[in-house]
């Protein structure tokens, strides 16, 4: 290309005759979007393949796309973790383009402009998001997920002071993976199945893409990885497939419960009917005060934080339901997300204080600091249930 810079972030390929141009963007930086505006519209490619998934591809390409997410069916499907968990990478991404005065994700807008332009299919490599962040989130223990959590909650206090130099350098990198990389060295699988796993799903789905000629677009960070696992072969519907959750979690969510009914039943049969009351109020307290304050925190309806209180003692012995479901379903019907909500989105996940104004993603926050609370609590009533033996 035009500069030393340039030439680094364009690397041809070739697999079974076909010709594939691999070129490294990075997702917030506008001389990106002209680079592949300028490639694409020169080499005249049958394909242009661009690191979106399906859903990435219709938030992009889709304005109204956030106004069909069915809140209750989120919170139904246990999603909302993984859900706010897109929402906050979609914050710093967001807010790192707003500094640099560009649009997320314009090199990929410009690909598919550029790809109809020359008359050539625009074809979707990267892993579905749910898919890859769901990965992750039962690849996690309890206090990683914590960690993660405020990590990227973190973020959204750090790019205010961001200074001139750090600027440029975000310019010529990928933002979300030189992120994602810096959280990596923290946690490790974090940055297994956000980069590592993605390189090599990409890589193959670039092999697989139909035409003779074919440029790619992926993030920058991206490239080493692909080049690397170019040779190989790898198992698309294994990389595609959701893991089981950790044995040890599911059997923990059993146990546990059997271990506060089998106090509280020898409490009653060793000690007495006023040890086993005991019992129970400190459980109902512990349980029910802190997914309340969990509740509060989140700034939910005081019938939310009610629900949450009455909800916390029952939902912790029962394996299959979550205090926050209920709060969360209960926040959602008396504040349900307007057109307004879905569409102020973009702008709202910019800040800390959007987070809490948004209805939607209040009450997202509501399960996340309910079902929160409502752990702690267990870990706190445990000690005071087994002083009262």
């Amino acid at each position: 290309m035009e500069t030393e810079q340039e030439d680094a972030l364009v690397h041809p390929m070739t697999y079974e005759g076909k010709e594939i141009l691999l070129l490294g963007t990075a997702h917030v930086s506008r001389d990106s979007a002209r680079l592949v505006q300028s490639v694409i519209e020169w080499e005249k490619p049958d394909t242009v393949a661009v690191e979106l998934c399906p859903s990435r591809y219709q938030s992009l390409t889709e304005k109204k796309a956030w106004e069909d997410t069915d809140i209750f069916k989120v919170i139904r499907e246990k999603k909302g973790a993984v859900l706010l968990l897109n929402l906050l990478l979609a914050s710093f991404q967001k807010r790192i383009a707003k500094t640099l005065g560009v649009r997320p994700g314009e090199e990929m807008i410009q690909a598919v402009a550029s790809a109809k332009y020359v008359g050539a299919a625009v074809y979707l490599a990267d892993r579905d998001l749910r898919v890859t962040l769901t990965r992750v989130w039962r690849a996690m223990g309890f206090f990683t997920k914590i960690k993660l959590l405020f990590q990227l909650v973190a973020s959204l206090f750090e790019t205010d002071e961001i200074v001139e130099e750090e600027i440029e350098k975000m310019k010529q990198q990928d933002m979300i993976e030189a992120f994602l990389t810096d959280i990596g060295k923290k946690l490790p699988v974090v940055k297994k199945i956000l980069i590592d796993e993605r390189d090599c799903y990409i890589a193959q789905k670039l092999k697989t893409a139909p035409g003779k000629k074919i440029v790619a677009v992926v993030g920058a960070g991206h490239l080493p990885g692909i080049r690397s696992h170019w040779n190989e072969t790898a198992d698309i519907s294994q990389l595609e497939s959701l893991p089981p959750r950790r044995r040890g979690l599911s059997l923990f969510k059993w146990i546990f419960p059997a271990l506060i009914v089998g106090l509280v039943m020898s409490a009653f049969f060793f000690s007495g009917g006023s040890a086993g009351l005991k019992m129970l109020s400190w459980w109902a307290l512990a349980n029910g005060t802190l997914a309340g304050l969990g509740a509060a925190a989140a700034l939910a309806r005081p019938l939310t934080i009610v629900s949450a209180v009455i909800a916390a003692p029952f939902a912790s012995l029962h394996p299959m339901i979550a205090a926050g479901w209920v709060s969360g379903m209960v926040e959602a019907f008396s504040r349900r997300p307007k057109v307004k909500d879905f569409q102020s989105l973009p702008e709202d996940i910019l800040s800390v204080k959007g987070f809490w104004k948004n209805a939607f993603t209040r009450i997202l926050l509501v399960v996340a600091f309910t079902n929160l609370g409502s752990m702690l609590g267990n870990f706190i009533a445990l000690p005071l249930m087994i002083r009262v033996l």
